[in-house]
């Protein structure tokens, strides 16, 4: 497994290795566990609403959109954008 870029949240973070049917070892990187962000209020999606959107809205920067998807954890980061949909803002 290529290292991930040093400047990456998941730089540092440790590795599995997973043994496959033909008994190789696969290593892979280890579940990145998200500790619950401090919040600093939620909002109600409204139209037109997008992520790149709501992260610059929440963060002053559009490229940190992933901050909401961990502040709200669905296995689907687009949920974030569905009308009515209440997102918790974290503290960032």
């Amino acid at each position: 497994m290529p290292a991930p870029d040093p400047t990456s949240r998941y730089a540092g973070l440790p590795s599995i290795g997973i043994a496959q049917p033909d008994g190789t070892v696969r290593e892979l990187g280890a579940p990145r566990v998200v500790p619950e962000p401090p919040t600093k209020g939620s909002y109600a999606v409204h139209p037109g609403d997008r992520l790149d959107l709501l992260g610059a809205a929440a963060t002053g920067d559009s490229t940190r959109w992933w901050v909401l998807a961990d502040a709200n954890p669905w296995p689907d980061a687009t949920e974030l954008e569905e009308l009515g949909q209440i997102v918790e803002l974290p503290d960032a």
